[in-house]
């Protein structure tokens, strides 16, 4: 009997012991299989998080940032204490004993997920494995997955300390408004520094990682606030609070930027406007927009935030008033139902969901509004931001009387007598307050994005640094830069690079050309080009042809030179890559941007030496190592001792020179004629010397002036984006040279000017 039982039970035992080994082979065999071709896990050792790359003024002023992911990577070390203790008491906490995977979490779920015939099944990673899922795996629920996560985990735990790979869960975790890693996330939230946190505030982010969009502070406030009070909970039982403490903190109310409770960091940042978006095109281009949007770039910008307001205001009145004397009343094109209109809450919920332009500033703020009511003469209105009073706001009728409503099919209707005739119930408009001469509000005006559009750009003309540059009417209405994406006609404002190539060639400002009629035949027929007055004036000297801007003057001019030399010119100075030899182009027929004909005026103001214009004056990788530097030149004595405390170092430029520096001066001092006695003497009234040229082309569809001083060079055009006649009236000097004059004026008394340099 005995030997049966013994027996038996040996039996026993060698099923039990075959069975631990086959499943241990089993569970061996498994792992195998899935971890021979993993992905490795080495690379985590290298990881460059994606981060935002920011734009900086000169002064160091955060002026945009630009990310995919916003992310704002934070190392280990610099991670406040309490921030980790509440992530690690809402996600895992047994993170600092466990060698990567939690066994007991991982059955209890596999228990969870039976019992619910698979209907109910929650996650069980620790932190180790939610770094492997975030960095080397899909997101998938699957058993296959889960024994991923197993394996690498194990294996990086054996790589990297705890600290680094809290480090790496910390900075990569996704916690909604795209927010990236706890850093980004405080201050989306709460527009505060970790270091600022209190624990409340600490786990209501550990109370994301969850599902961030089932957490929305606003949409699901109660049960992300469940949430962090559970997170709490959890730091009072671990040992990270005391039971005082989380009582205290869990009676907190829920607050949040997106709730309104702080302001957004946002608020803090200019409006993205061109010079910012030009700066992200042009980088994207040259480092590709992966190393942009990811690599955390610090760009250091050139223009200067004072004199960048100035011509976007400068560009502004010039269209506005260009667009108002047209009398066409076109309004925002948007409207909210009337339904919507019922109660205050509800039109200004309405209306903060309506884009429109909220940035300009042209002679004061520029309101969104919507029409509530219309009377018998005038519109009652709400307006964004402004209070309610008991009278309402009103559009009264003398407001209206400069326009006609422009209709859909593209006709207008009568000139309007009263407020209604233009608008609706509901529409949406844009609205500023008119004031008296003491300063005193009088009453809200109507105001709309002009449809004629333009450009403006500055910079120093030994530099190149674009200190200025507004690429039409509104950012936010037209985020086309028209100052660098928009090829037009240059017009006369072309004129001063034959005129170069004639100097260059022998001519001078008192050599005499015949302004008289000419006929030249091209393959499309006859061409028989005129003055602008459609008078013809004789002999005359090349100073007073510029001056004046004689067409026949310049294109006899071109023919003697020859196309091909000022063609040369043209390129040489990079107004063109290659200029086609016609002699129309002699007075701007090839078309360009404004960014290559500003830049190339520079030449002329320095004297003729080549700068290279630049929106940026240093790239710093992620690491602080600079990449990109714009200033080229060379100090020999910049680390002496001995320079004299009354002269500068000797700085060298090593700049090419494109340009003889007398040809440069003589056609600065004939340029200089344009502004005193010639096409601009109307417009251009500055403390400085100053030179240039207009620009107006066939049909006036485009205007121009470019202009310089001693130390900038300015240009604006102005025109539709798609060529129309502006009108006959129409001239570069009387719309394009109030921009250059009020631009110059703020920048001669920032920076000064001078007499220009006469060549030695």
């Amino acid at each position: 009997m005995l030997r049966i039982i013994l027996s038996f039970f040996g039996g026993v035992f060698t099923f039990l012991t075959m069975s631990v080994v086959a499943f241990a082979l089993t569970i061996g065999a498994v792992f195998w299989i899935y971890g021979r071709d993993l992905p490795s896990h080495e690379s985590l050792a290298q990881y460059k998080p994606p981060t935002i790359s920011r734009i900086y003024s000169g002064e160091g002023r955060i002026v945009d940032e630009f990310a995919r992911e916003r992310r704002l990577f934070t190392g280990a070390k610099d991670v406040p204490i309490l921030i980790k203790q509440a992530f690690i008491s809402a996600e895992d906490k047994n993170f600092y004993s466990h060698p990567g995977y939690d066994l007991r979490g991982i059955l209890s779920a596999a228990v969870d997920a039976a019992r619910s015939g698979g209907r109910r099944v929650r996650g069980a990673s620790t932190i180790t494995q939610q770094v492997m899922k975030n960095f080397l795996l899909d997101g998938s629920r699957r058993a296959e997955r889960k024994i991923k996560e197993i394996i690498l985990a194990t294996r990086i735990e054996n790589t990297l300390d705890k600290e680094r790979i809290l480090e790496l869960y910390l900075n990569e975790i996704f916690l909604g408004q795209n927010s990236y890693g706890v850093t980004a996330a405080a201050q989306t939230y709460f527009n505060k520094t970790l270091d600022e946190l209190a624990p409340h505030e600490a786990a209501f982010l550990a109370s994301l990682p969850k599902a961030p969009s089932d957490f929305h502070p606003v949409r699901r406030k109660q049960r992300l606030l469940d949430r962090r009070n559970y997170v709490l909970k959890e730091m009072w039982q671990n040992g990270f609070l005391e039971e005082a403490a989380y009582r205290a903190e869990a009676a907190q109310p829920l607050l949040s930027v997106q709730n309104g409770d702080f302001k957004s960091f946002r608020s803090a940042l200019p409006r993205r406007g061109y010079f910012s978006d030009e700066i992200r095109r042009q980088l994207s281009a040259d480092f590709g927009e992966d190393a942009f949007f990811s690599g955390g770039m610090t760009v250091r910008a050139t223009f200067d935030p004072e004199l960048q307001a100035v011509a976007e205001i400068a560009l502004q009145r010039a269209l506005e008033t260009y667009d108002r004397a047209q009398g066409i009343w076109r309004g925002t094109g948007l409207s909210i139902d009337p339904e919507r209109l019922t109660s205050e809450d509800a039109w200004r919920a309405a209306l903060s969901d309506i884009e429109v332009p909220r940035g300009i500033k042209l002679d004061g703020q520029w309101y969104p509004a919507v029409v509530l009511k219309l009377g018998k003469k005038s519109a009652q209105i709400g307006i964004e931001g402004v209070e309610e009073d008991e009278d309402g706001h009103w559009i009264p009728s003398r407001d209206v009387i400069w326009a006609s409503k422009q209709k859909a099919d593209g006709s207008l209707g009568p000139k309007a007598k009263r407020a209604p005739d233009l608008l609706s119930l509901g529409d949406v408009v844009l609205v500023r307050a008119l004031l008296d001469e003491a300063g005193a509000f009088e009453r809200w005006s109507l105001r709309q994005v002009s449809e004629v559009q333009g450009a403006f750009m500055a910079m120093d003309v030994n530099t190149g640094r674009v200190i200025s540059m507004q690429g039409g009417f509104s950012y936010e209405a037209s985020v086309y830069n028209r100052a660098t994406q928009a090829d037009r006609q240059p017009g006369s404002s072309f004129k001063p690079f034959v005129y170069a190539a004639a100097l260059d060639s022998g001519y001078s400002p008192a050599t005499i050309v015949i302004d008289a009629p000419i006929e030249i035949d091209t393959p499309q027929g006859l061409w028989t080009p005129r003055n602008s007055s459609d008078k013809f004036y004789g002999p005359t000297p090349l100073r007073t042809g510029i001056e004046q801007s004689r067409n026949l003057m310049t294109i006899r001019l071109a023919q003697e030179v020859g196309m091909d030399v000022i063609g040369d010119y043209a390129e040489r100075f990079g107004v063109y890559d290659r200029m086609n030899p016609f002699l129309a182009n002699s007075l701007g027929a090839q078309e360009t941007t404004l960014f290559r004909i500003v830049a190339a005026y520079a030449m002329f103001a320095n004297g003729g030496e080549r700068v290279q214009p630049t929106l940026v004056d240093r790239i710093q990788d992620r690491y602080g190592k600079t990449i990109y530097s714009h200033d080229e030149r060379e100090c020999f004595e910049c680390g002496f001792e001995t320079i004299p405390a009354n002269r500068a170092p000797l700085i060298v430029s090593n700049r090419e020179r494109i340009m003889d520096a007398t040809t440069a001066y003589q056609l600065t001092s004939m340029m200089q004629g344009v502004v005193d006695r010639g096409t601009a003497r109307n417009s251009i009234n500055l403390e400085v010397p100053a030179a240039g040229k207009t620009g107006t082309t066939n049909q006036s569809k485009d205007v121009w002036f470019v202009g310089f001083t001693s130390n900038f060079v300015a240009g604006c055009y102005i025109g539709h984006d798609f060529p129309k006649p502006l009108g006959k009236r129409a001239y570069g000097g009387g719309m394009c040279g109030p921009v250059f004059n009020e631009y110059m004026q703020a920048a001669t008394e920032k920076f000064g000017g001078g007499p220009f340099t006469v060549p030695e």
